[in-house]
């Protein structure tokens, strides 16, 4: 079995967000789906858990960071190409996430970033390794 990477986020508004992760390419498991969290699918290695807030603050003693004011972490997934990166920007800003900063373009990789409903950061990028600067 391959290493599987869950993401815990704390979330404002479940039904909102699934929506979001939905129209973003996110499928979710109803088997791990309730009123207070939602299993959002992106690939047979890494899922998105959406939890409420308080369902998030069973797991912590911490405050929950407000993710619209101060960054937390950066999440990033490398995608196949650099159009499935400009197509995933198109369907995050069409289902209300914003584009957080300005494209990247480092000649071996293309990076662009949003913001989901809630603030959570998120990077986007394609690698071409082959393009990669050699000394």
């Amino acid at each position: 079995m391959n290493t599987q990477v869950f993401i815990n986020l704390p979330v404002k508004d479940l039904k909102r967000s699934m929506d979001f992760y939905t129209a973003a390419g996110f499928t979710n498991n109803p088997t791990f789906t309730d009123e207070t969290a939602a299993c959002m699918v992106y690939s047979e290695e890494i899922y998105v858990m959406l939890l409420t807030h308080a369902k998030f603050s069973q797991f912590t003693g911490k405050a929950i960071a407000d993710t619209r004011q101060t960054a937390a972490v950066i999440n990033s997934l490398g995608l196949d190409s650099r159009e499935r990166v400009d197509n995933t920007i198109e369907k995050v800003v069409a289902a209300g996430g914003k584009e957080s900063r300005e494209p990247d373009d480092y000649g071996f990789m293309w990076q662009r970033s949003f913001e989901d409903p809630d603030g959570h950061l998120w990077e986007v990028c394609y690698m071409d390794m082959s393009k990669f600067p050699q000394e």
